[in-house]
């Protein structure tokens, strides 16, 4: 009696060992996304706080203002209250 060979074709092979390396190179991706995505979050905030605080020093030298910011006019801000 002939003993079947447990193994598939090469083809079969391929296209399996294909989709792992393409599974392999999205999560690579992913990954370089999240860390990128973190160190733009980061970013942002840290443009953030620099906004608040030139925010803060104008109204100390100008009072509350709304700036041009293509012009660099500014007008007094009307109080919301």
């Amino acid at each position: 009696m002939s003993k079947k060979e447990n193994k598939i074709s090469e083809e079969e092979l391929a296209s399996l060992q294909d989709q792992e390396k393409n599974k392999g190179a999205i999560l690579h991706d992913l990954g370089l996304l999240s860390t990128q995505s973190h160190s733009l979050q980061a970013m942002f905030s840290q443009v953030m706080k620099e906004q608040d605080a030139l925010r803060a020093e104008l109204e100390d030298k100008y009072g509350k203002i709304n700036v041009n910011l293509n012009s660099g006019e500014f007008t007094e801000a009307e109080d919301s209250e």
